[in-house]
């Protein structure tokens, strides 16, 4: 397999679940600027939408969007319990934090990036997304992780957006219990190896 990723972009999300699962993969570098992969290919051949993540099989076969690449996944490494079983209540429930992560959180943010953004509607973002991390920290009280004891593919996608949070003037002192649960998911051995593959840390 291959992972089409960006330093620390929604692809870490992917890639955090790719180790953690413990499956073979090549990660492949986008810069999503020149919308070029390393070695110069054209990534609009790769995935027309032009953003990564990119999942792309053995066959050939290409999967996009986040939500569905980590469940994916998931799903090839049954053991690593990084996602319930298909048709159960714990599944759907999963699948619930991966869609309120997606439009909650995740595209939240992307105003934030834009400098185009006016500083009002910036500030906007910031209190709505404020909102949000409010409620995650509810639903955190004093669990390990979003669903319970475990790590799952929802924590691994939170922890990479959440990630941006500093660098879009959000300050997560705000929470000390998402404070805790970002450093204990950023412990995780398999975490500070995306990271380090990434460049993120050193």
């Amino acid at each position: 397999m291959k992972l089409y990723f960006s330093p620390g972009a929604c692809s870490l999300s992917p890639h955090i679940v790719l180790r953690e699962a413990g499956l073979a993969f090549t990660p492949v570098k986008v810069n999503l600027k020149t919308h070029q992969v390393d070695g110069g290919a054209d990534f609009y051949a790769i995935n027309p939408k032009g953003y990564v993540p990119v999942l792309e099989l053995d066959d050939g076969t290409r999967l996009t969007e986040g939500p569905a690449i980590v469940q994916y996944i998931a799903d090839q490494a049954s053991a690593s319990k990084l996602a319930p079983v298909n048709g159960t209540i714990a599944r759907y429930q999963l699948q619930e934090w991966l869609n309120f992560i997606s439009t909650e959180l995740h595209k939240q943010f992307s105003p934030l990036f834009d400098q185009s953004t006016p500083d009002e509607v910036k500030a906007k973002q910031r209190e709505k997304l404020a909102k949000r991390y409010d409620w995650i920290a509810q639903q955190l009280g004093d669990k390990d992780y979003l669903t319970g004891s475990s790590f799952t593919v929802a924590d691994a996608y939170l922890f990479t957006v959440t990630n941006w949070a500093r660098s879009t003037g959000i300050e997560m002192a705000r929470w000390p219990v998402l404070q805790s649960y970002m450093k204990r998911v950023a412990a995780r051995p398999h975490v500070q190896e995306a990271l380090k593959a990434e460049g993120l840390v050193k």
